[in-house]
């Protein structure tokens, strides 16, 4: 659990050595940069939370699914697990706001429903990118891995789409509905002594990064 973590945070670990600048350990390095390297490499890392200022072009959940099936089902099962789930979106003045929400995944889409004038809502409006977290559960086990999907979020307003998610869910009205496409799709997990980081991006094969517990590289698979 703690390799998940500390993987997923958004904390660095500081490494002090003498007579050098101070360097950082950023997740997917394989050795120490400075903070100067640290802000140009992060956000392109393997494996790293993609930043929310992104411009990589959505994709629909069913191209998703299309491109990857198996990961695709993997990632539904493990937030079928749970009711309430994580969702971050950006505040007026650019930072984040977490708050708790339901997923639905029907219609080949990923859903996102909220009440109307709700801060995430009014969030989604102004900004639609977000990420979701699977709700990680009650223990530290997490043996179905760390899921997190970001993207944009698509307000729905047809009438007829509206009515069929309101004949298969039945939420609580008035809401909002919002369909979530995703740019990025990570899981997140440990096979024996090796960090397993899975990475989806539209256009792109998923990727499978392994790192060791010692200071040998990042793997590809």
């Amino acid at each position: 659990m703690d390799k998940v973590r500390s993987a997923t945070g958004a904390a660095a670990l500081k490494i002090a050595n003498p007579g050098e600048a101070r360097r950082t350990w950023v997740p997917g390095a394989a050795i120490p940069v400075t903070l100067h390297e640290s802000r140009q490499k992060v956000s392109c890392l393997p494996g790293c939370m993609t930043p929310m200022t992104t411009t990589a072009t959505p994709s629909s959940w069913q191209d998703f699914r299309t491109a990857e099936p198996a990961f695709a089902d993997a990632v539904q099962k493990r937030f079928q697990q749970y009711k309430h789930h994580v969702l971050a979106t950006l505040r007026a003045d650019g930072s984040p706001r977490v708050t708790g929400l339901e997923v639905e995944f029907r219609m080949d889409a990923l859903w996102l429903g909220m009440m109307p004038g709700s801060r995430k809502a009014l969030d989604l409006r102004r900004d639609p990118r977000f990420a979701v977290q699977a709700n990680p559960g009650p223990d530290a086990e997490m043996a179905d891995g760390d899921i997190r999907v970001s993207g944009r979020a698509v307000e729905i307003t047809d009438a007829a789409v509206l009515a069929r998610f309101v004949e298969e869910v039945t939420p609580p009205e008035p809401f909002l509905l919002f369909r979530a496409d995703p740019t990025e799709v990570v899981r997140t997990g440990i096979d024996g002594d090796d960090l397993v980081i899975q990475v989806w991006r539209p256009g792109h094969p998923l990727r499978t990064l392994r790192r060791g517990s010692d200071d040998s590289p990042v793997r590809e698979a």
